[in-house]
């Protein structure tokens, strides 16, 4: 098998290594600002803009390379009134996306599309429920001290394998979606094509 994971990520570049999974990465090269101010426009909601990117990205590198099975993959995370929260480009962004998601239960939607010559063979999105605890400006300001710069490329401003675990009360959902990728329906996909061992 020849998997491509169209993204440089950190956290699913070390998930599929973990799980044992063959594979390269290369970064798509989207621009997903503009791509994702095009899919608001058309109306998406959260959990659509992360398939539909996921979607883009495989699709993309698949082309470049049309025999790989090409694995796409997005997140998006939506606050409780059901807006779309981007990744804050500055500490002090990053310390307001966080008051303003403290006490409430937002929604992490991750997807992953797995496509080849440009079609799309299989999609899943999957996501999680996590509970942001209230927390003082002591503490906000000692765990922006810790973290940033790390978490600027984090949307919603926390690493959950990090310090980060310390903002939540409760979390419903797959730890893999937390990270980035539903990782358990894209082996069993893999593993029903007889590309991994069942």
């Amino acid at each position: 098998m020849t998997l491509i994971l169209a993204s440089q990520s950190i956290a699913r570049r070390a998930m599929l290594d973990a799980a044992g999974v063959d594979f390269t990465a290369e970064g798509a090269g989207v621009d997903e600002d503009a791509a994702k101010a095009a899919l608001l426009a058309q109306g998406l909601g959260p959990r659509d803009i992360a398939d539909a990117l996921a979607e883009l990205k495989a699709l993309k590198v698949s082309r470049r390379h049309p025999q790989a099975l090409v694995l796409g993959s997005d997140s998006t995370l939506e606050t409780a009134a059901g807006d779309l929260i981007d990744k804050a480009e500055t500490r002090a962004e990053s310390e307001a996306q966080l008051r303003a998601l403290a006490g409430t239960t937002h929604r992490l939607h991750s997807a992953a599309v797995v496509a080849q010559g440009g079609v799309v063979l299989w999609r899943s999105v999957d996501t999680a429920r996590l509970t942001m605890r209230p927390f003082s400006d002591a503490f906000l300001q000692e765990y922006l001290d810790a973290e940033w710069p790390a978490i600027s490329g984090c949307v919603g401003g926390c690493r959950i394998e990090a310090r980060g675990i310390q903002l939540f009360s409760r979390i419903d959902g797959s730890h893999f979606t937390i990270l980035g990728l539903p990782l358990l329906p894209l082996l069993a996909w893999l593993r029903d094509r007889g590309e991994m061992t069942a």
